[in-house]
């Protein structure tokens, strides 16, 4: 089961990062993805054992980003690739069974593409513009996401990503992702945690159905 909230690393330096997951899995994260960019291997190894030092401690799921063979030497749980990195076959090979593979996708074409290729959840988006990725893809909004999902005819777990802020969430869910991926509003405030996933998961939404119901009775 592919959890519902991906928490997905930033910072200036390593040690940001490694600050942000332990932040992150003290506010109750479920998943967190280390996401190094324009680093040495070395440097994303080190800073991964020390993150699977943290998840495990919270038995917190992690995703190492694109490394596929760091993720599966530090022993993550699994990898997730961009549409650039190493192809979701060739990463299998390197990884245990019970690592999960999840890729990045911007159109119907790249979902089935992945499909194909059997990874196990697509992070499909970007929902809005963000900076923390370059070469942004086209940006998909709700109607994107509605137009892609009523297409897809796979069942497999979509993850909404990209510039997601916590008022977008309830909206985002009735278009039939699985979950939400988030980096900077999380990272901005990590006790918003707790309230993406009571949203993801309709907790208050169900109670304000439930109360407006009540009324018109």
């Amino acid at each position: 089961m592919i959890p519902t909230l991906h928490y997905i690393s930033q910072g200036k330096t390593p040690e940001e990062h490694l600050d942000h997951i332990q932040k992150a899995c003290t506010a109750g994260a479920e998943l967190v993805q280390l996401r190094l960019k324009k680093l040495p291997g070395k440097v994303v190894w080190e800073t991964a054992k020390k993150a699977r030092e943290i998840t495990e401690k919270y038995q917190t799921r992690l995703i190492i980003n694109d490394f596929y063979k760091i993720a599966a030497a530090v022993k993550a749980d699994g990898v997730h690739l961009g549409k650039t990195d190493t192809c979701p076959t060739v990463a299998r090979k390197e990884l245990s069974s019970w690592q999960i593979i999840g890729g990045t996708a911007n159109t119907l074409e790249d979902c089935e593409a992945l499909i194909e290729k059997k990874v196990d959840y697509i992070g499909l988006g970007p929902f809005r513009f963000t900076e923390t990725k370059e070469n942004l893809s086209p940006v998909l909004g709700l109607n994107g996401y509605l137009t892609i999902l009523e297409e897809l005819k796979a069942e497999i777990p979509v993850i909404a990503i990209g510039g997601i802020v916590i008022d977008d969430v309830a909206e985002i869910m009735k278009t039939g992702v699985h979950g939400i991926a988030v980096s900077g509003e999380i990272t901005r405030n990590f006790n918003t945690i707790s309230e993406f996933k009571k949203l993801i998961n309709g907790g208050p939404l169900d109670e304000q159905r439930w109360i407006s119901e009540e009324k018109r009775k």
